[in-house]
């Protein structure tokens, strides 16, 4: 793992989780675009949640069974494809379906997070994690904002077709540039599949990673899948670059990754989640101020996802970091488990997010990030899980 290389995944793993998230940004514009409504619009967002929890599922233990260099690949060359479908698509069925396939493809990121950590020695397996999770961010932030400048500028299909052509020139880069690996099993791809099922029936501790991380980050995506519903909407009426410049501030997640992962080398998992839970449930009551519009909302919208931003991002590497420790030989199967329950909390969290604000306004979805944090302290204060290996 040289510097070079390092850095190299890190731009991987932001380019391929983008794809994931800067249709968020475009939900206005492609109910304009295609007559349709915002609230059926912002099925787009859920369709690439949806794809990416089962590509995750389908597509992540393959880490385990195929070499990583022709598998990640053929990854970003399938989202490629998929992204130039959904670019040209004609009405919402199409473009829903596209959406659908670029999250199945696009889980290169889980394949490379197992693949760093076997690469590194114990001792540093939280700051490459970190470091991995700092260019999944950085991918994630720069991408709404690309894509609302985009979209704002020309149209929202330019964002499909930028993201499309990114998604070619990573699968030549990567594959010049990654090394030759051997798989770490031979079962047949069924029975692969299965294994993340056993994992987390046998593991306690896998389970609660995949508790806290659905919980939290379904209390992320409700926020990021309504807001711009409400910068778009009558209290603000902004455009659809708003959305992608109020993601551009929370850049400043990249740097506190890279530290929670040190944090969590020296002390353990436990207290960076504990604290991390404490925070989202705290963003909940700035990211209330957002609904009372004016300067006094923006500042309260800007804090207030800062605070989340950097509160589910550090306990994602806290619970990557426990999930990581279980075993050298499974981490793709366990990557797989706890990665499908996060992106299905994540995608039940956007609908309920919509839902929340179609009904109840902003303070609708406030009150769901409230619920859903709390749930987790609670799993966190009162549990009683022993530490397995798997085997």
């Amino acid at each position: 793992m040289t510097r070079r290389m390092t850095w190299l995944l890190a731009v991987a793993c932001g380019v391929a989780v983008g794809n994931v998230y800067f249709p968020q940004a475009l939900t206005p514009l492609v109910a304009a675009g295609l007559g349709i409504p915002a609230g059926g619009a912002a099925l787009v967002v859920t369709a690439a949640q949806i794809g990416y929890a089962c590509g995750i599922f389908l597509l992540v233990p393959l880490g385990d069974r195929v070499p990583y260099r022709p598998l990640i690949a053929a990854l970003f060359t399938a989202t490629g494809s998929g992204l130039a479908v959904a670019g040209f698509a004609p009405s919402f069925g199409p473009l829903f379906a596209a959406g659908v396939a670029v999250g199945v493809a696009t889980v290169i990121a889980p394949i490379i997070g197992p693949m760093v950590a076997g690469m590194v020695s114990p001792e540093n397996r939280g700051v490459a994690s970190g470091t991995m999770l700092a260019g999944s961010i950085g991918g994630m932030l720069l991408a709404r904002t690309a894509g609302g400048v985009l979209g704002e500028w020309l149209d929202w299909r330019a964002p499909y077709l930028v993201a499309s052509g990114l998604a070619f020139v990573m699968a030549v880069a990567l594959w010049r540039a990654l090394p030759a690996t051997e798989p770490h099993t031979r079962q047949p791809y069924p029975s692969l599949l299965l294994e993340p099922l056993r994992l987390l029936r046998d593991e306690p501790e896998l389970r609660r990673s995949c508790g806290y991380q659905a919980m939290v980050f379904g209390a992320f995506s409700a926020v990021w899948g309504s807001v711009a519903l409400l910068l778009t909407g009558p209290r603000y009426g902004y455009g659809a670059q708003a959305v992608g410049l109020l993601a551009l501030v929370n850049l400043v997640t990249m740097a506190a990754t890279p530290v929670a992962g040190r944090i969590v080398d020296r002390r353990g998992p436990d207290p960076v989640n504990l604290v991390c839970m404490l925070a989202v449930a705290g963003s909940a009551g700035v990211l209330a101020f957002g609904g009372a519009g004016g300067v006094a909302g923006l500042v309260g919208l800007v804090l207030g996802t800062l605070l989340l931003d950097v509160a589910m991002q550090c306990g994602s590497v806290a619970n990557s970091i426990r999930m990581y420790d279980l075993s050298d030989t499974h981490r793709g199967r366990l990557n797989t488990a706890y990665m499908t329950c996060a992106y299905i909390g994540g995608a039940v969290g956007s609908w309920l997010g919509v839902q929340a604000f179609v009904r109840f306004g902003w303070y609708g979805v406030c009150g769901l990030v409230a619920l859903m944090a709390t749930i987790a302290l609670v799993g966190h204060i009162v549990r009683k899980a022993p530490l397995t290996t798997p085997s």
